[in-house]
């Protein structure tokens, strides 16, 4: 709405103001253009050939299954851990408390090949441990995966559970409710989107996890971004590592809209 000038008067004129802002939309539009839809549009157009030989191929669907059951798995472990140590950290009193809250978020900066470096000094052949075949079991990234992610479940969950209102679990104590009931009726409850906003980041983090399987080279541990890498870098099969790498885009996005959805209706219905 524009204000005119007209004589001595001041007229309000309903015509709309032209000071090409909607330029500054441009810009950030182009950049995104060219930076992700250009690159997926090309990655699309060269997996069209492969589709049928790639999706009807049981290296394809192993790898699809091994990659959601480290995935979930992974996230379930992340989910437990996070938990229990979120709860400790702030609701049991113990020196260092602080050190290891600031710890957590010390990790959170970490790449996560270093986690699966360790694990050789740990797990490996001539390591501390000398665990056998541990290492280049599944097992080994689903440890390694929990290692690494379980601070993404425990930073939103200590902010949770730091802003719980004390006279609330006073009160719940003094009605007779032991420390589990306490946890499972008043703290969970609470803190109950901070877990699940958690649990989905982690969810889609592990889902698309490289360097550590990579790293710790798992027998039989072929994930679809493992197979991007053989079938892209080392078997030059560019059409079939596209293929790969749509699927495993559909899949993230796919889950994040259900994720989305999901952690949306519940939203609504609590307001």
């Amino acid at each position: 709405m524009a204000v005119e000038a007209l004589g001595a008067g001041v007229v309000v004129s309903n015509r709309p103001q032209r000071d090409g802002r909607w330029l500054w939309v441009l810009p950030p539009l182009l950049l995104i253009a060219v930076l992700v839809v250009y690159p997926l549009v090309l990655v699309a157009v060269e997996s069209a050939p492969a589709w049928g030989e790639v999706i009807g191929s049981a290296e394809f669907r192993n790898a699809l299954l091994r990659t959601v059951q480290i995935a979930v798995s992974s996230t379930a472990g992340c989910l437990a851990v996070g938990t229990f140590l979120a709860v400790v950290i702030s609701f049991v009193p113990f020196p260092g408390a602080r050190l290891v809250a600031g710890l957590v978020d010390t990790m959170l900066a970490l790449p996560s090949f270093l986690v699966a470096l360790s694990f050789t000094f740990i797990y490996g052949s001539t390591g501390i441990l000398r665990a056998g075949g541990f290492l280049t079991s599944p097992w080994a990234v689903v440890l390694a995966e929990i290692t690494f992610y379980t601070p993404f479940v425990m930073r939103p969950l200590l902010a949770a559970m730091s802003r719980l209102p004390r006279a609330q679990l006073d009160v719940a104590a003094s009605l007779g409710a032991g420390p589990w009931r306490v946890l499972r009726q008043v703290v969970l409850p609470e803190v109950r989107p901070a877990l699940l906003a958690g649990g989905s980041l982690t969810l889609l983090l592990t889902l698309n996890e490289f360097g550590i399987v990579l790293f710790l080279g798992a027998k039989g541990t072929t994930t679809l971004p493992m197979l991007v890498h053989t079938k892209g870098i080392v078997m030059f099969d560019y059409p079939g590592a596209c293929v790969i790498a749509v699927v495993q885009i559909a899949l993230s996005l796919g889950l994040y809209a259900v994720l989305r959805m999901a952690l949306g209706g519940r939203r609504a219905r609590l307001d």
